[in-house]
């Protein structure tokens, strides 16, 4: 099964309060801060949520 390497790109500061929550439940804390998740249909949901604050890359 294949990775998603996710990176915060934008800041957290100004957004709904959902999307913050989201960023948090991936793991994000940092502009630049990255992480690896499995490539399955919460996570890619989590992704659609917040899509314009995050950059996704496959592994």
């Amino acid at each position: 099964m294949a990775n998603l390497k996710i990176t915060l790109v934008k800041s957290t500061i100004g957004a709904v309060p959902k999307n913050k929550k989201t960023v948090e439940a991936l793991g994000l804390k940092k502009i630049g801060a990255s992480v690896e998740r499995p490539d399955n249909k919460a996570v890619r949901g989590m992704i659609q949520q917040v899509r314009h604050l995050v950059k996704v890359e496959e592994i």
